[in-house]
């Protein structure tokens, strides 16, 4: 009985830990720019296999496909990248840990191998917030992205109980690779403060305050197994430079972080602009989303800017596939007959071949200077 109260409050601690708990372990400016400098400039694609509609599908027993991950890295390697960002979710970890781990070592094993290192996000806020594993639906016709599903789910994002298993599938996935230098690093949260406006109907009224809650947890989860790769999650939208007029969420972002990272699907100029007002954190920035090519933000146009700033650039979609990313935005709203011109995302075709070829012209020519 005497041991109670302490088991209480190591609950407690693990349901109610303060937003800002794991900022006193963030690494130095210092180390963090001597990281990036051994990197290399770093250029690279969201990459989900062009079989899958999600995640989930991505990386469940009966759907994982590591030869086809072979052969699409391989043209990753092919191309002139060098890293890959890679979703996970939580009920892989739930459903079936050992099996799900073993698949994640073999994705690294078969990254390694063609020299590229992947950038893993842990948890994500946007597209569907009632995901459900096992079969994965199909893909609507003309719709952009219309099997994504958000990491956790809403039911998920205060239930205590489940809690635990969050804790587990960070700290587990962590563990399990935190010395490995053939991972890039984690992204703790992909667009925490995303509404997910195409699923407006059925997201949570409070899923803003309860997602702060969780990504400084994760943040803290993380800083625990006091991983060798750095933790980052990408601010994308409102004010970055000034911090009087930061949200909540992206002030947990930026404070937590020891790589920035950012997302921007603007014109070169507010790309170069975004630049600028994260500059002067001290830290090395990576863009972890770009291309959108019918909002004149393109391969061409964006890579030499990062390029001349030593910003990584990532751009959405590697092979096109079941997510449908060639189509914009816009189709959740006006689903499209036919595949556009020119496709929104997407660098690769089915087959392998390049959407275009000026692209892989410029990423290749950057990549090697």
């Amino acid at each position: 009985m005497l041991k109670l109260p302490l088991l209480l409050a190591a609950g407690s601690a693990l349901i109610r830990a303060p937003r800002a708990a794991a900022e006193h372990s963030r690494w130095s400016p210092d180390r963090a720019n001597r990281w990036y400098q051994a990197q290399g400039w770093l250029v690279g694609a969201n990459y989900i296999t062009s079989n899958a509609i999600n995640q989930l599908e991505m990386f469940q027993a009966d759907t994982f496909d590591p030869q086809r991950i072979d052969t699409e890295l391989g043209w990753a390697q092919l191309y002139g990248l060098n890293t890959v960002r890679v979703f996970l979710h939580d009920q892989l970890w739930a459903q079936d840990q050992r099996g799900f781990q073993r698949r994640l070592a073999q994705f690294v094993t078969i990254a390694a191998r063609h020299c590229i290192k992947p950038l893993f996000v842990f948890f994500d806020s946007c597209w569907d917030p009632f995901p459900k594993p096992g079969r994965q639906r199909a893909p609507k016709p003309g719709v952009h992205n219309s099997g994504w599903v958000q990491s956790p789910g809403a039911e998920h994002l205060d239930d205590l109980d489940y809690r635990r298993t969050l804790l587990n599938y960070v700290t587990g996935v962590l563990n399990q690779f935190r010395t490995d230098d053939r991972v890039l690093g984690w992204d703790v949260w992909n667009e925490p403060d995303n509404p997910a406006r195409a699923y407006r109907t059925v997201e949570r009224k409070d899923k803003q305050e309860r997602v702060a809650d969780l990504l400084s947890l994760a943040f803290g989860w993380a800083r625990s197994v006091d991983p060798a790769q750095p933790l980052t999650s990408g601010v994308w939208v409102g004010e970055w430079g000034d911090r009087q007029r930061r949200s909540e969420i992206t002030t947990i972002q930026l404070d937590n972080s020891d790589v920035v990272t950012f997302h921007c699907y603007a014109e070169p100029a507010a790309f170069e602009a975004r630049i600028t007002e994260l500059s002067p954190l001290g830290r090395p920035i990576l863009c972890t989303e770009y291309l959108a090519r019918t909002l004149g933000n393109t391969v061409d146009g964006i890579l030499p800017i990062a390029k001349r700033h030593n910003v990584g650039a990532i751009s959405w979609g590697l092979v096109a596939g079941k997510t449908q990313t060639y189509f914009p935005w816009e189709s959740w709203e006006h689903p499209y007959a036919t595949v556009p011109k020119p496709w929104f995302q997407d660098l690769l075709q089915p087959d392998g071949r390049p959407y275009r070829e000026t692209e892989i012209h410029t990423i290749r020519t950057l990549s090697r200077l």
